[in-house]
């Protein structure tokens, strides 16, 4: 019996050992791929409002940009912040106060766009009457502490000429409360007015148990803007995922800004699951328009409106030169021809 060539031997080893790199190239693809995506995943901190909507659509289309956001919703701004400075999240979506206060805090932060516009009311229980600022005089008005409610109306309050505390003896008695809290101390008249945020305004409005007394833009503040956050490191060292990011929110952003039906199918499904209605979406947008933009300005605004109503009580605010920077949303927009 003869033996096997050992030329036919050789053949069958190199074929067998091309085999075998050829499997260990693919493995070693398909890990490289996963570990791609992996690096490719955006932590999202954000807050329930209307207004937050679009940020929340950036997960949906995420696929299409090439990126995977994962995001955590949390009951307030600051909560965004606590989370950015434990590492648990890249972006954060907040208003500005939040941010400003972070910031002072030590959260290693840059403003990077802004997302909505507005998206506070001073609403009272109809029987008063109340009709201005001046008519909150003897009266108890419920806010969120240290949200930029809180914010617009401790300005209102000192453009008024009214003192106000926590306590009785003053002007106005301030209650602090929830957002969520906020609707049922006015329907159960344990508060006479609230500054409140969107839809919760407008609910208490349509409802019938709460009367518009305006729209807080009246102060050199203006209409606060609701700011995208983003941490240093992930700006600076993983730049071409952060401009993937932003290019996905602007797109979000301007889905919404140009299918207003999507928009509101989105929110009132997908965010609050069918407890609003298409009146309290279309009046809380209304009065919290969606948007790209963010200036130096603003933010330095907002943080000098803080310091002189005590809002965050912040032993060094910071300068807003220093930590907004909108090159990655003026990028983005150029990219996809957004004004």
């Amino acid at each position: 019996m003869m033996g096997v060539a050992p030329q036919a031997n050789n053949s069958r080893e190199i074929r067998m050992t091309l085999e075998r790199i050829g499997k260990l190239v693919v493995l070693a693809a398909w890990v490289a791929a996963g570990g791609a995506q992996a690096q490719d995943v955006v932590r999202l901190g954000n807050l329930k409002f209307a207004h937050y909507g679009a940020v929340s659509y950036i997960k949906e289309i995420a696929p299409k940009c090439g990126i995977k956001v994962e995001e955590r919703v949390f009951p307030k701004g600051l909560d965004v912040m606590s989370a950015i400075i434990a590492g648990e999240l890249d972006v954060g979506a907040t208003a500005s106060e939040a941010a400003i206060a972070g910031r002072a805090g030590g959260a290693p932060i840059y403003v990077v766009a802004g997302f909505a516009k507005g998206g506070a009311r001073l609403v009272a229980r109809p029987e008063l009457n109340i009709k201005s600022v001046k008519d909150l005089k003897g009266k108890k008005v419920g806010v969120t502490r240290g949200g930029i409610q809180e914010v617009l109306l401790l300005a209102e309050l000192q453009q008024a000429g009214l003192t106000v505390s926590e306590q009785p003896g003053k002007d106005v008695q301030t209650v602090l409360l929830a957002y969520a809290d906020l609707n049922q101390a006015l329907l159960g008249k344990h508060i006479d007015a609230m500054m409140q945020s969107e839809p919760q305004s407008s609910q208490a409005i349509n409802k019938g148990y709460g009367a518009e007394v305006l729209k807080p833009y009246d102060t050199p503040l203006g209409a606060p803007v609701r700011t995208m956050v983003m941490t240093e490191k992930f700006y600076r060292e993983r730049r071409p995922l952060a401009e993937k990011f932003m290019r996905c929110f602007v797109q979000a952003t301007r889905t919404f800004l140009d299918q207003p039906a999507t928009a509101e199918k989105y929110v009132r499904e997908t965010v609050f699951k069918g407890q609003i209605s298409s009146d309290d979406f279309q009046d809380a947008i209304g009065n919290s328009p969606y948007s790209y933009d963010v200036t130096p300005e603003h933010i330095q605004v907002t943080t000098d409106t803080m310091v002189k109503t005590g809002v965050g009580r912040m032993a060094r605010p910071p300068l807003a030169r220093d930590w907004v920077k909108t090159d990655l949303l003026e990028q983005a927009k150029k990219s996809l021809g957004v004004q």
